[in-house]
């Protein structure tokens, strides 16, 4: 068992997002996802399963064609899907990657 304080945690930009990830197993991986002010998540296509928790913050995230806003509190989950984020006043989120069996 561990307890991760994922209000506090050290988040780094996209370009480095491996060192968000803050804990991996086999079957998923959970990362820390921060944008600035005006910050976007490029474009990715997932072959897992995708689980985005809002700690703070508001995003738009785009799932295919489909468009969700996303505040603090509230969670999406996704079937694997092309995605894309981007926030006007900045955002931090858990994210969780399962492995589609």
């Amino acid at each position: 068992m561990e307890v991760f304080d994922v209000k506090s945690m050290t988040a780094y930009p996209y370009e480095q997002r491996e060192r968000n990830v803050f804990y991996k197993a086999k079957e998923f991986k959970t990362r820390i996802i921060e944008l600035p002010p005006g910050g976007e998540m490029p474009t990715c296509e997932m072959a897992s399963y995708v689980i985005f928790y809002v700690i703070s913050g508001m995003a738009e995230v785009r799932v295919g064609q489909e468009k969700a806003y996303i505040r603090e509190g509230q969670c999406l989950i996704t079937e694997p899907a092309t995605l894309a984020m981007r926030t006007e006043g900045g955002v931090r989120i858990m994210g969780i990657q399962v492995v589609k069996s």
